[in-house]
This record gives C-alpha cells, structure tokens and sequence, in this order.
C-alpha cells in the first residue's frame, strides 16, 4: 500500500510532522533506524545499572510554545514540571537564589538580577545596560546582527571578561550549545528577548518529570489510528526520485513508495540519501557538507546518600555548567546528572577522567560529595548533539516545502525536509526541532500547524520595537 507520506527519522520534527499530519487525515510512516523513538532526545537502559537514563539533560522554557502544544497533543504536558527559581553557584560556595518578581516584564527581573551577589554592583549596571538594548532593539534589530557571533555584540556593550564569563556564557553555552564568540548573534538574542525579558512565564524552566521516552508513547497510538505506522529498527538507505520527483524510499527490507518523502535526519545523513543528480537540482541540499555539529555530554551520578538539596544548579565560570537532581530512590541513593555543552574539549576523555572532573566541579556547590560512595557513573557523549548554529550557516539552513523556482524547474517535487538545522529561525532547540516538523507539515497539507510564539508583557511590548 502507497503510503501518503514517508518520514525518515522519528526523532522530535518526525514525531512533530507526523502528528500534525495525522490529525490533517494523512497517513505518515515513521521509518527509525533505532529501536525506540526520540532520536537525540530519548533515553535508555543503562546496562550496568538496569536504570532508565536520559541521553542528556533537555529543557523546554515557557517561551517553547510548539514543544507545549506537541506534549499537550500527546497528552503528556503534565509530566512536565516548572521551575521559576534558579540556584546559582557563587565563587565562594554559598548560592544565589534568583526568583523573579511579579511586576511586568522586563521589571520581573529586577528582583532577581538585584540578588545576584555573584556580580557587583558595577557589572550589574553592564548587564542591565545589555539587556536595555536587547529589549530595545526587537526581532528587527537582531536581525542586524545575523552575520556576526554574540562576542562581538558584548563587545559592543563593553562587557568586562568577568561578566561574560559568570553571566552570559552559562546561559548562551546551555541554551544555544556554542559559546558566545562561536553563537551567531541572533540565536543568543533570542534567548533573552523571548525568554527572559518578555514575561515571567516565558522564561520559567520545564523538566520533564519522567524518562524522555516515556513522554513519545502516546504518539504511535495518533498515528495508527489514522492509518500509519511506526517502523523502528528500520534503515533507510536512499530516498528514490523519477522524473516527476520523489517516488519513495529503498530501505535495508526493499522499496516502498510514498507521495511525499519527508526527512527529518541531520545534513550529513541526509547527503548520502539523495543522489547526486537530485542535489546538483535542488537549492535546499546544495550546501549540506558545511554543517558542522556541537557535542553535549551528560554525566549520570548516582551517590550512595543524598548529597544536594536543591533540584538544580548553574555553574558558572567552570566547565560543568549545570547539575540537576533527579531525586532520592528507595534506598536513599541520590541520582544528580550533570551538563556539558559545547562539549568539544571532553570527546577524548575516557570515563574515568570525565567523572573526576564533574566530581572535582560538583564539590565546589556540594563538599559532601568527596564523602559519599559513587555507586555507578555513566558518561554519555553525544558528539552529533546539535548542528553548529554560527553565522556562517545562517544563509544555508534550508526551508521545509522545495521551491518551485530554479533553472532545472525547482527543487525535487515531494521531498520535504525537517530538524532542528533547517529554517526554523531558532537554534538547535527541541522547540526548532517540533517548529520545523510543524512547517514541514503545514507544507504538505497547506493548513496552518505553527504555534504562534508567546506574547509579551504589555510593558515588554511597548518598550521593545516590532
């Protein structure tokens, strides 16, 4: 049977598209090569433990209006549990609880940039004078800037080193996984014109109080009873084309046939499905090779007693930039994961290194720990986690739909793309990754899919240019 649409990969933009296509009267077929869905944002049973991890911490914030709407579709929105405290690690070990104030945003801050005692009041007055001008300027402003890194706007805000490194670089390393001087600009802006400035809710954290698998199931369910299907443990070796576009796909089992291919996979994978003939056509996979990735890694902790009392904490100025606690299990061991962005330095370092560095961090915030017992550590390196989001790639992250405009008549016909790497206008987030799902699916079933982005204060919107 023809299926209506093929979706390779089914990771969050193909469980996104599939969906939405779902609920449109489509039939999708998710083809995953893995045994289990979520693509980079999943979990697993770790073998030595026989314990359910996740592949790395991920967060949504309340500006993430399309990751909501897929949770709420699947039914799931309310494993997610919000945080609008953060702890804040200070050089001398005490914390700064930072919670933000009931006045409209951008006032809502005031209150928490106030108690931030890691800054003094001189660097305090720097950050505010930046974030003045991030609100100011507005998504137009930020524009202006789409060619150059987050470092040279800094520079432009006479930043001092200090400041860059305690303030600015924990928050655009974790949301953006590329420090600031290797950030295009525009994707560091948007961190805080759509999360922290705008609203309280928009910048409130979300973390999933369940294994990030878990929260996936519902979807095959949607998707069966529209007629599709799921295929994990399914290769696909090529997406086949005729003379008329797209005619399917040639998986490791044979062909099957579709109207419209949708990929969802990253550029390089992508660059080995399509034949050459078809890239030389088609504008949206002419430049694939000049993605290049940002490695994350996680480090699962599981301590003999409890040794931190908060659920989560923000290092800032050392390599480990967060530390979440995954809580006490019947036997009081604590489960703590600790975060790496832009992980690059750690890719060679065997485990036992890895840890002895994440323990010799983590004592900074908890000297308890050098006492407690470690019962099993697991470090899990995802050296593809996320494309490069720098400038240079900026003007080749493709659209979902193929143009019909072009010398050889337009981009193949039926091949539609997806990720967190095309034109989503975000970074490499789960928010772009379900926004470009979303778009793909608004261009196969010409019906609108995309969630419009959270409002601002009145305050925020009247200060800020549109």
């Amino acid at each position: 049977m023809m299926s209506d649409v093929l979706i390779i990969g089914g990771g969050l933009a193909g469980l996104a598209a599939a969906v939405r296509l779902a609920e449109s009267g489509y039939r999708p077929v998710i083809l995953e090569t893995r045994r289990k869905l979520g693509g980079r944002a999943t979990s697993f049973e770790d073998p030595r433990s026989g314990v359910v991890l996740d592949n790395c911490q991920h967060v949504l914030m309340g500006c993430c209006t399309n990751l909501q709407d897929l949770y709420q579709r699947l039914g799931v929105l309310d494993a997610i549990e919000w945080h609008d405290t953060l702890y804040w690690l200070r050089e001398d070990g005490e914390l700064d609880v930072l919670t933000p104030g009931r006045l409209p945003g951008p006032l809502h801050q005031a209150r928490a940039l106030r108690n931030l005692r890691l800054l003094d009041r001189a660097e305090k007055r720097e950050v505010r004078r930046a974030c003045w001008s991030l609100l100011r300027m507005g998504r137009p402003g930020r524009m202006g800037w789409r060619e150059r890194t987050f470092s040279e706007f800094l520079d432009s805000m006479n930043q001092s080193p200090r400041v860059c490194t305690h303030f600015w670089e924990p928050i655009v390393i974790s949301a953006c996984n590329l420090p600031p001087d290797r950030v295009a600009a525009v994707h560091a802006m948007q961190v805080f014109q759509d999360a922290f400035l705008p609203s309280r809710f928009a910048g409130m954290m979300g973390l999933p109080s369940v294994p990030l698998r878990d929260l996936y199931d519902p979807a095959e369910d949607i998707i069966t009873k529209a007629g599709g299907r799921i295929e994990t443990g399914c290769s696909v070796r090529s997406i086949a084309f005729d003379d008329d576009g797209v005619r399917g796909v040639v998986t490791a089992d044979g062909p099957l046939e579709a109207r419209h291919v949708l990929s969802t996979v990253p550029p390089d994978r992508l660059n080995k499905l399509v034949p050459d003939h078809v890239k030389k056509v088609d504008s949206r996979l002419q430049d694939l090779d000049r993605f290049q990735c940002s490695p994350i890694l996680g480090v699962h902790l599981l301590l003999d007693s409890p040794a931190l009392d908060i659920p989560h904490l923000v290092l800032p100025g050392r390599a480990v930039q967060w530390v979440f606690n995954k809580g006490v299990d019947e036997q009081g061991q604590q489960h703590l994961h600790a975060v790496i962005s832009a992980a690059d330095d750690w890719m060679n370092l065997d485990e036992e290194t890895i840890v002895e560095r994440v323990l010799e961090d983590l004592s900074a915030a908890a000297p308890s720990i050098c006492s407690r017992t470690i019962v099993n550590a697991r470090s899990v390196k995802e050296k593809q986690a996320t494309f490069a989001a720098t400038p240079e790639i900026e003007p080749f992250r493709p659209m979902a739909a193929p143009s019909t405009i072009g010398v050889h008549g337009g981009d193949a016909r039926g091949l539609y793309l997806a990720g967190d790497w095309c034109a989503t206008g975000w970074p490499a987030t789960m928010e772009g990754a379900v926004r470009s799902g979303y778009l793909a699916a608004e261009a196969i079933t010409s019906t609108h899919c995309l969630v419009e982005d959270l409002p601002p204060s009145w305050l925020a919107s009247l200060l800020s240019a549109r």
